[in-house]
C-alpha cells in the first residue's frame, strides 16, 4: 500500500481487511519454519508441458492499457503463517475458499482484464530454496485458468515470510534466496506468453532500518536504501531475460520503492536497464489511508468514515498527475498493482464506490493501469463468482466503454457530505 512510513507499524498491526497487501493479521512466520518439500525427481520439477504462448509485437504500454481494469486475488497464495504443510492448507488460511475454475471465469466475466496473483513462495519451500512443485504446480493452474479466461495474469513474489527486512544487513543470502525464487519461477513459467507478466516484488523495497523519510536525513542512508532496491530490480530483470524463451521478451512489472507515490518519483529511484524495453512501474494507492483502510481510530490517525470534498478530490488528482508526468510522458508505463477503500466495515457503499470509481477513472484516463486490492468478502463474492455491489459493476462497465462518471460522482458526493447519514452500512 501507498502509506507513510511514519504510521506503517501501527496500521500493519491495526488493519485485518488488507492483511494479504502486508500480512497484517497473520501470525508471524519465519523462513526456517516452514515445512521443506518432499524430494522430487527431475522430471518433477520440471515445467508443465505447456504450449508456448504468443509474444505479440506490442509495447509495454500498449500491453497496460489493454489490461484495462484489474483485481487481486488477495489474502490467498500469499497467506502466511499457517501450520499447515500443505498447499490448499495455506491457500484458504486467510479466509479464501479454495480457488476454482468458476470462481476465476467470474472475473473475466465482471469484465476485469488483469489478475493479481500475489504469492509466497517460502511457504513451501527448501532450505536450499527449491519451491514445492506442488506449490509451482497450483499456482500454474489458477493462472492458466486467467489467461483461458482471456485475461492478463500479474504474478509476483508477495511478502513472503520477512525475510525481506534482512536484505541491509544478509544482502548475500537474501539475494542468493531472490535469485533462486526468480531462476526457479522463470523456468516453470517461461512457455506463457505475453499474457502474464512478472513482478519483481510487493511493497517491501525499502528499510526504515537503513533510512526513515521522517528521520529529516537525506544523505547516504536514503541512497543506500534506494540504491538496495535498485540493484534487487535490476537483478530481476537481468534473471529473467538471460532464462531465454519467451521470457527474453516478457513484459516485467518493477516495484517503486514502497510502491509509494512520492518516494517512487523521486529521482534516487531508478528504473532498471532492459535491454528490450519492455519494463512498466508499480504503485499502489490508498490516500488517504485513514479513509482507505481504517475502520476505527488508531493511535496514528482517525478513522474516517467519509470522502469527496474538492480538497479530497483534488489530492488523488494530484497524485495521479504526479505519477503521468513523473513516468507514462516519459515512456515508462505505470500499473497501480493495489488500491481502493478497502476498509468497508465503517462507510456506507455509496462512499466506498464513490472512492474506487473515481479512482478508477483517474487512471485509466491517464492510461493507467488500475489493479483493486480484493480479499475474500470485500467487493468480489467469491462463492457466486459476481461483484457483491451491482452499481459498483455498473460503474465499472460504463468506464470501461470509454464513459466519464466524474461529474455524477462529484455531484453524489457534494450530495452526500450535506446530507451526513444517520448510519452506515456493512458494504462487506
Amino acid at each position: 500500500m501507498e502509506l507513510r512510513m511514519k504510521i506503517a507499524a501501527g496500521i500493519l498491526a491495526a488493519v485485518s481487511i488488507i492483511s494479504g497487501c502486508a500480512n497484517n493479521n497473520a501470525p508471524a512466520a519465519t523462513t526456517s519454519a516452514a515445512p521443506a518439500p518432499a524430494e522430487t525427481t527431475a522430471e518433477e520439477e520440471t515445467a508443465p508441458a505447456r504450449a508456448v504462448g504468443e509474444m505479440r509485437d506490442m509495447t509495454t504500454q500498449q500491453i497496460v492499457e489493454d489490461m484495462g481494469v484489474g483485481i487481486n486475488l488477495g489474502n490467498t497464495f500469499e497467506a502466511t503463517g499457517s501450520n499447515s504443510d500443505t498447499v490448499s492448507g495455506f491457500e484458504r488460511s486467510w479466509g479464501s475458499p479454495l480457488v476454482t475454475k468458476e470462481l476465476i471465469e467470474g472475473y473475466a466475466k465482471a469484465g476485469f482484464g488483469v489478475l493479481r496473483v500475489p504469492v509466497a513462495w517460502s511457504n513451501l519451500m527448501a532450505e536450499d530454496y527449491t519451491i514445492s512443485p506442488e506449490l509451482l504446480a497450483r499456482v500454474d493452474e489458477v493462472m492458466g485458468w486467467a489467461v483461458d479466461s482471456g485475461m492478463y495474469v500479474i504474478m509476483n513474489i508477495h511478502w513472503d515470510g520477512g525475510w525481506w527486512e534482512k536484505f541491509p544487513t544478509e544482502k548475500e543470502e537474501c539475494m542468493k534466496k531472490y535469485t533462486r525464487i526468480w531462476e526457479q519461477l522463470s523456468d516453470y513459467y517461461g512457455n506463457y506468453g505475453d499474457k502474464l507478466m512478472f513482478e519483481s516484488l510487493n511493497e517491501e523495497g525499502g528499510w526504515q532500518s537503513v533510512w526513515n523519510r521522517y528521520s529529516g536525513t537525506a544523505g547516504e542512508e536514503k541512497e543506500q536504501s534506494f540504491g538496495l532496491l535498485n540493484e534487487i530490480n535490476q537483478k530481476f530483470v537481468d534473471i529473467v531475460r538471460a532464462s531465454g524463451g519467451n521470457n527474453a521478451k516478457r513484459h516485467l512489472l518493477i516495484a517503486g520503492y514502497n510502491t509509494d507515490f512520492d518516494l517512487t518519483c523521486d529521482d534516487l529511484f531508478v528504473m532498471p536497464s532492459d535491454p528490450e524495453g519492455r519494463c512498466a512501474v508499480s504503485m499502489h494507492y490508498y490516500t488517504p489511508s485513514t479513509f482507505c483502510i481504517l475502520e476505527k481510530d488508531a493511535d496514528w490517525g482517525k478513522a474516517k468514515p467519509t470522502w469527496g470534498t474538492k480538497r479530497d478530490v483534488r489530492e488523488m488528482e494530484m497524485y495521479m498527475d504526479k505519477v503521468k508526468e513523473h513516468f507514462t510522458d516519459k515512456g515508462v508505463p505505470v500499473i497501480i498493482g493495489e488500491y481502493g477503500c478497502v476498509a468497508v466495515k465503517n462507510k456506507t457503499k455509496d462512499q466506498i464506490r464513490l472512492f474506487n470509481l473515481l479512482a478508477t477513472e483517474e487512471m485509466i484516463s491517464r492510461k493507467i493501469c488500475p489493479v483493486l486490492w480484493d480479499t475474500t468478502g470485500v467487493f468480489y463474492d467469491r462463492y457466486l463468482y459476481v461483484l457483491k455491489d451491482e452499481e459498483f459493476q455498473k460503474g465499472l462497465d460504463r468506464i470501461r466503454a470509454g464513459e466519464s462518471l466524474k461529474d455524477e460522482l462529484l455531484a453524489q458526493a457534494a450530495e452526500a457530505l450535506e446530507d451526513k447519514p444517520a448510519e452506515t452500512e456493512n458494504a462487506a
